[in-house]
C-alpha cells in the first residue's frame, strides 16, 4: 500500500513538523482541531501558534530528539486529552517532531501487568 496515508482518518490529531518547526503534515482531525475557519496551516511555523514557553520546549525536543508527554483538560468542551510529542528521525538524525493528540474517555481502565 505504497503512498497510503494511514493517519489521514484516525480519530486522534496527528501533526508533523520538520527540524525547523515548519508544519509538513496534518491529518483530518488535526486540521479540524487546529485550523479555525478551514484552510491549511501546512507550511506555517509552530512558533507562530505557540507561546514562548511552548516554543522553547519544541526547540529543546528538536535539539535533543526528546519526548514530551502530558494531559490537558479543555473545560469549555469537557474534553481531556493526552498529548504525545516526540522527535522523528531519518538515518539517526532528528527530522522534526510528531504530535499525537488523543481524546481520553472520562472513565478509562488501568491495568497492572507483571
Amino acid at each position: 500500500m505504497e503512498g497510503y496515508d494511514w493517519a489521514k482518518e484516525l480519530p486522534c490529531a496527528v501533526t508533523v513538523c520538520d527540524d525547523k518547526g515548519t508544519i509538513i503534515y496534518m491529518n483530518d482531525k488535526s486540521v479540524e482541531v487546529n485550523v479555525k475557519g478551514g484552510g491549511s496551516i501546512i507550511g506555517k511555523n509552530l512558533k507562530d501558534c505557540h507561546n514562548p514557553r511552548s516554543w522553547e520546549i519544541i526547540q529543546n525536543l528538536l535539539a535533543t530528539g526528546g519526548t514530551n508527554v502530558y494531559t490537558i483538560y479543555k473545560q469549555a468542551k469537557n474534553i481531556k486529552k493526552l498529548i504525545y510529542q516526540t522527535a522523528w528521525k531519518k538515518d539517526g538524525k532528528v527530522g522534526g517532531l510528531v504530535e499525537i493528540s488523543i481524546e481520553l474517555p472520562e472513565e478509562m481502565p488501568h491495568f497492572l501487568r507483571p
